[in-house]
């Protein structure tokens, strides 16, 4: 089908959170088909929010925008109701979160992994700014397709920009890029089927990041090891972590691991009803 025939879905969706007593409630939640966001109640002081697409997954030429803000004090947890699905896509799709955390405020973006089939092409923007004292949570997992059907690093293109700021300066500002046209992935990513990126920002986290810190140095050195791990300390304030697993089981079982105190943040667990 010609570009300019093919149809296009552009998805907005805006999520406000704020501090009421000692909970954080939602203060807004819109959205624009394709996007849905849910709201489900917790047992916890802090708020939760879930994102989905109508359709399953996104589809050539979709453009996804979520913008958040969590006020002064709020904190609140952002995840999707599933897996992040890229079907085949010729000129390309796209995700943007745009989120803004105020003074001692906590946000947590942890969703599903985004899994591209073949032939998909898709780009996303994760875009933070923190107020002074703000702490952030964030993950970021993207497998290497349908492998059970022989659709390992079987993509087009996938894309990731990640941007965070504090009081305009740049805690971290990287774009990383898998491409066939920089050599075919199956052979540059061997064997590994899944890659992690966890970030750990601000006070809240403080005792998180030294615990991870000191696990990730002291972990041995093997040959064929199942997953490999590296930590990069962000200045006093910031932890990047990243792993490389031969299978998504084995990514999620250690970025969750690495998440364990969350629960403790949040007053709930957010993946006790998850099977």
């Amino acid at each position: 089908m010609p570009a300019h025939l093919r149809p296009e879905r552009a998805g907005a969706a805006r999520l406000a959170f704020e501090r009421s007593g000692p909970r954080t409630v939602v203060r807004t939640a819109l959205a624009h088909s394709p996007l849905r966001l849910l709201t489900p109640r917790n047992h916890g002081h802090a708020a939760w929010a879930y994102t989905s697409s109508f359709g399953g997954g996104l589809v050539d030429g979709d453009h996804l925008r979520l913008e958040v803000d969590v006020a002064d004090g709020a904190s609140a947890l952002l995840a999707t109701q599933g897996a992040n699905r890229v079907y085949r896509s010729p000129t390309g799709c796209r995700s943007d979160l745009c989120a803004r955390v105020g003074r001692d405020a906590l946000l947590a973006w942890v969703p599903d992994p985004t899994v591209c089939f073949t032939g998909a092409r898709y780009s996303q923007t994760l875009d933070v700014t923190l107020a002074p004292g703000a702490s952030l949570v964030l993950a970021d997992v993207v497998t290497a397709g349908r492998s059970a059907r022989g659709e390992r690093w079987a993509f087009l293109h996938y894309a990731s920009r990640l941007r965070v700021a504090r009081e305009e300066r740049a805690l971290v500002d990287e774009r990383w890029v898998l491409d066939p046209a920089h050599g075919a992935l199956p052979e540059r990513l061997g064997r590994f089927d899944a890659l992690a990126s966890v970030l750990l920002v601000g006070p809240a986290l403080k005792d998180a990041r030294e615990a991870l810190a000191a696990r990730v140095a002291g972990l041995p050195v093997k040959p064929r090891a199942r997953e490999v791990v590296s930590a990069s300390p962000l200045g006093e304030d910031g932890l990047l972590l990243r792993v490389a697993a031969v299978s998504l089981e084995t990514l999620l079982g250690t970025t969750r691991d690495w998440l364990s105190f969350l629960p403790g943040l949040l007053g709930d667990d957010p993946w006790a009803r998850r099977v």
